[in-house]
């Protein structure tokens, strides 16, 4: 049976049978297991793996298990994860962390009830938000605001998008890349004249080298090894952003476990403040910790970084959590809409309600 959040709250107790253990046995196990994993934390510091101490004071309240989902971008979630940050600042809780693929992954583990918080790109989540699916998850933070970092790739002999006419172009269907193209296409007056193939970030690779495609829109690290296998950079996302399609790398939450365990949410977004901190302040530390978590060059995650814009938590409120958001799932759902990837969009008011400010507010305030 499948039980939903609002069924499993992170705060637990489990009853078994009558089992006699001394106080003393209890408290010796309870001390032990607590000292051995401040030790790993604090070993793992000292080796520059980790955080050896909450930045702002750990929260020992927050028990039970937090299931969360990441993606190798090059955000501030896997600063977070290879520090250890929650787990330092949530001492009691289990931190459970999975990694996938895409963003239409992400979905299918919200709709599978298997994910609290995760990663998922602006347009697979205005999808889980639209009809059919009509998800209960809500916008908690910005991860980035996607720019330089997702581009179309032209083959040997494609230049500019016009040479793209009665071609080819192959990008992950459902996520962000796939609705800067959709929206670059319309703007060019080329939806019609441009055959959009379906693949994976894995399959992109081998499809151009085959001859299969004529262009590929997708992020590092196969945009990367796409430029040096002598393509062309033609546009990136930030042309589709000045031609009104921004897009972001956004976390969700299930609503439920956001309305039932604020505190988890607080040390979560503070979590991410932090690690927003680090590649605003200290970008080549971000990208050398970027680079192990991501397996790609400290130069290429550099240069991404770069290429992309993170927020910290008071500009976030003051720039997109404010109204300017709502405003772009709002317009994501229509254009969703309007190119066939979904069946309805909501009401604008459901996209509204669906942007959670009240950590974004609570960290910003200090």
């Amino acid at each position: 049976m499948m039980i939903s959040h609002e069924e499993r709250p992170m705060t637990t107790s489990i009853r078994r049978g009558p089992v006699v253990v001394s106080l003393a046995a209890v408290a010796a196990l309870l001390l032990s297991g607590c000292t051995a994993a401040q030790t790993e934390r604090r070993l793992n510091a000292e080796h520059g793996g980790a955080v050896a101490e909450c930045p702002w004071g750990a929260d020992e309240s927050v028990t039970g298990t937090i299931d969360l989902g990441y993606q190798l971008l090059p955000s501030g979630d896997l600063i977070v994860r290879d520090q250890q940050v929650l787990e330092t600042c949530m001492p009691n809780a289990d931190i459970r962390w999975t990694q996938y693929a895409s963003g239409a992954e992400v979905v299918q583990g919200f709709g599978g009830d298997s994910l609290d918080i995760a990663t998922v790109g602006s347009s697979p989540a205005v999808k889980a938000l639209s009809v059919p699916l009509d998800l209960p998850v809500e916008v908690v933070w910005i991860q980035d605001v996607i720019g330089e970092s997702e581009a179309l790739i032209g083959a040997e002999g494609i230049t500019d998008l016009e040479d793209l006419r009665g071609g080819s172009v192959g990008v992950p269907f459902g996520s962000t890349a796939h609705f800067s193209l959709l929206a670059l296409l319309e703007q060019e007056g080329l939806s019609d004249d441009v055959t959009v193939i379906n693949l994976s970030p894995d399959a992109l690779l081998g499809a151009w080298q085959s001859g299969e495609i004529d262009a590929a829109y997708i992020w590092d690290p196969t945009l990367g090894e796409l430029e040096a296998d002598g393509g062309t950079r033609l546009v990136s996302s930030t042309q589709a952003a000045e031609i009104g399609a921004p897009t972001f790398d956004l976390s969700a939450a299930d609503s439920g476990f956001a309305e039932e365990n604020p505190e988890a949410m607080e040390q979560w977004t503070r979590a991410q403040d932090w690690a927003v901190q680090m590649l605003q302040d200290d970008p080549d530390r971000a990208a050398e910790i970027l680079a192990l978590q991501m397996g790609s060059g400290t130069e290429t995650v550099r240069r991404q970084i770069d290429g992309t814009g993170y927020l910290r938590a008071g500009e976030q409120q003051e720039q997109f959590f404010s109204g300017p958001l709502a405003d772009a799932l709002i317009d994501t759902g229509d254009f969703l809409d309007q190119q066939g990837e979904i069946d309805a969009p909501a009401d604008p008011q459901h996209y509204r309600d669906a942007v959670a400010s009240s950590a974004v507010e609570e960290v910003a305030g200090g």
